[in-house]
């Protein structure tokens, strides 16, 4: 059976967790942050469900993987500035670890689709 909607996709749906995830841990940020790490993390978050979504409306299985592929790229900037959220004190050990978590499995099931693309394909 083919996927009718991106939210059908367990990728899409676990991005969107993370998301969330993002915006309630960036609410704790100090106000400094507002328009820097805050937001820049929060912009790549929307990112990766919404390349997702758009990817799965294209025309195309090459249009999708490409836009898996800029999905990808936000997730890492993720990564990167949760990390660095970490090292400035803004996230406690345990806060880290779940989201990495999170994000590593949102990585995994974004391969996983990619490479069922590219198999179909």
């Amino acid at each position: 059976m083919a996927v009718k909607s991106y939210r059908e996709l367990i990728a899409w749906q676990k991005a969107m967790d993370l998301a969330v995830q993002v915006y309630e841990l960036t609410k704790t940020f100090p106000r400094e942050e507002i328009y820097g790490l805050t937001s820049q993390l929060r912009r790549a978050a929307v990112s990766v469900p919404s390349n997702i979504a758009e990817g799965q409306g294209r025309r195309t299985t090459k249009e999708f993987q490409r836009f898996l592929g800029y999905a990808y790229g936000s997730l890492q900037e993720i990564e990167t500035q949760i990390m660095l959220a970490a090292r400035l004190g803004y996230v406690r050990d345990e806060q880290e670890s779940q989201l990495l978590e999170q994000w590593a499995e949102v990585g995994k099931l974004i391969n996983g689709l990619s490479n069922a693309l590219r198999r179909k394909h």
